[in-house]
């Protein structure tokens, strides 16, 4: 039986989207069907503008799908993806989720599997927390929160229990090591593995 994956993320200048499409690919590769989607921008241009790697990524996705509620209700499995903002959940992708009132107040959120990914300049720069913020509004869902915990060896080599974090440096533009990229690759199979068990 196929499982229905979402990846749902914000992203201010392509850290945080190049996790989401490394997160989708490995959903294909493990068989499931894929959604990857990016919320929408609300920052104000001008603050889009004074930042040349902000406005090119903003200007690079523009033509890309944006996430809907559908896209969770069709979903088994959702991955959110956000960059750490003071410790918490972007403003563009909670925005998101308090949109989902009406899908909430229906029961359609409850029961699916649900983890997350985000990235910070600093190792202690927020991860945690971030993900843990998020989580708490998976558990109002009715969520399955599915973290990786130390369930793979990779994961005392990335150090994070409660999703998959990246530093990305001063200048944000530290790319993402194999390290990052097999803990997103192990996430993904956890949350299918377990959402696959749900749906039997």
């Amino acid at each position: 039986m196929s499982v229905n994956l979402a990846v749902i993320y914000y992203s201010s200048t392509g850290t945080i989207d190049s996790m989401a499409r490394r997160a989708a690919l490995a959903g294909e590769k493990a068989g499931a069907d894929v959604r990857l989607r990016h919320v929408e921008e609300l920052a104000p241009a001008s603050a889009i503008d004074s930042v040349p790697e902000w406005r090119e990524h903003v200007d690079a996705t523009a033509d890309e799908p944006t996430a809907t509620p559908d896209d969770i209700v069709w979903a088994d499995a959702v991955l959110f993806g956000s960059p750490t903002r003071f410790g918490n959940v972007a403003s563009q992708l909670k925005n998101y989720l308090d949109s989902l009132g009406p899908q909430w107040g229906e029961g359609l959120l409850a029961d699916k599997v649900y983890a997350g990914f985000t990235a910070a300049q600093t190792r202690h720069g927020g991860h945690e927390s971030t993900l843990l913020a998020l989580y708490n509004t998976l558990h109002h869902f009715g969520g399955i929160v599915v973290a990786p915990g130390y369930t793979d060896p990779l994961k005392f080599g990335d150090g994070n229990p409660y999703g998959v974090s990246h530093a990305t440096g001063a200048g944000n533009d530290a790319p993402l090591e194999d390290e990052q990229l097999e803990a997103l690759d192990h996430l993904v199979e956890r949350a299918l593995h377990v959402a696959g068990k749900l749906a039997a």
